[in-house]
């Protein structure tokens, strides 16, 4: 263990001010994250399919009214995929 003693610009001279590494690895973070999301991949069935009827498929009453019903969701779809075979 190191003790270093000084006042708190000449710790900034000799370790670099903090919180513009802070700043510079956000940049960069910012920057990979741009990088990596420009490749798109193509829906699969399933979401093909909630994109597409997932406004008919929403609790009328209760508690959940409003939110997408996904069991009733999965259900059609797997009947569907049935029925294409």
């Amino acid at each position: 263990m190191v003790k270093v003693e000084g006042t708190l610009e000449e710790m900034y001279e000799l370790f670099g001010d903090a919180r513009q590494m802070v700043k510079d690895t956000k940049r960069a973070v910012r920057s990979t994250k741009k990088v990596a999301s420009k490749v798109k991949r193509p829906l699969n069935s399933w979401q093909k399919f909630v994109k597409a009827k997932s406004s008919s498929y929403k609790y009328k009453t209760g508690s959940k009214k409003g939110q997408i019903n996904l069991k009733a969701m999965s259900r059609d779809f797997k009947k569907a995929k049935r029925a294409k075979k």
